[in-house]
């Protein structure tokens, strides 16, 4: 992608999300970690399904050290790996205690002290619970970097790296929730729903779902509205060219042309005519 193109994709991801937050549910720094450990390889509903009745009865390293291993897995065993979970929890509270003061640190080197928490996790909390302009990369943001042209690469790091080389800065502070929320939502793995997707004429993906036609005249720009976006900025709005992207594509992949379907009754200059029957 171009620099105009990637800036023209995150800004129409933030028209259609101005102010993206984290699905999983927390209450502090400490809880959000804890929240982000336990979703590894687990969904964010059943994680926050799991923590509705843990947090409010543990929500700082010294509850969760005073509830216990044993107490802990039975909030968390309906999520995978969760004797693993369990003690990466304890521990890493007890060494927040230690080393930290009880706080969660600001600090990408230190988090990664932890157990249980990787460049991914630390990521994700100096984003949410600090604001830090970082971007974990988990397996919808691989997905939509690789798929779109974004941002390829082999590895979730090398992802990470060219993603933070081409995002404009304007946009780095909510790329990682507009590019996850995008994947899980629209950019799905199996069937891509690129008929609803604001950016499919900026995405390289030779397999979508959408008609070739529909794919030369969806041109939708960005462009600055007269009512105040929230918080004060400019507004944005999308401007689809020929009426909404839903009426126009059917769901039909591109790529090379197949022999054309088979005419309904009444469709085209003739009207359709059944073969007569053999005698």
């Amino acid at each position: 992608m171009t620099p105009a193109a990637i800036d023209q994709f995150y800004a129409r991801l933030a028209a259609t999300n101005p102010e993206p937050k984290s699905e999983l549910t927390y209450a502090n720094p400490f809880t959000l970690l804890v929240a982000v450990v336990l979703s590894a390889q687990a969904t964010d509903v059943g994680v926050n399904k799991a923590t509705k009745d843990l947090f409010p009865i543990a929500d700082t390293p010294e509850k969760m050290l005073a509830l216990g291993e044993g107490r802990l897995k039975e909030h968390i065993k309906t999520i995978g790996l969760f004797n693993t979970k369990a003690k990466n929890v304890i521990a890493l509270s007890r060494l927040l205690l230690d080393n930290f003061g009880g706080r969660v640190p600001a600090d990408r080197d230190a988090l990664q002290t932890l157990p249980g928490v990787g460049r991914k996790t630390a990521n994700v909390v100096l984003n949410v619970a600090f604001g830090q302009p970082t971007i974990a990369v988990d397996t919808h943001i691989f997905r939509v970097a690789n798929r779109t042209g974004l941002a390829p690469g082999p590895t979730p790091d090398a992802v990470e790296q060219g993603l933070e080389r081409v995002t404009p800065d304007r946009w780095k502070r909510h790329a990682h929730h507009w590019l996850i929320l995008h994947g899980r939502y629209v950019c799905k793995a199996r069937k891509p729903d690129c008929a609803a997707c604001a950016v499919a004429d900026l995405c390289g993906f030779s397999g979508k779902t959408t008609l070739s036609a529909c794919r030369a005249g969806f041109s939708r720009t960005v462009r600055p509205s007269s009512a105040p976006a929230r918080g004060g900025g400019a507004g944005v709005g999308i401007t689809p060219a020929g009426g909404p992207a839903r009426e126009r594509c059917r769901g039909r992949r591109t790529g090379p042309a197949g022999p054309a379907p088979p005419s309904r009754p009444g469709q085209g200059r003739e009207r359709y005519r059944p073969r007569s029957a053999p005698p």
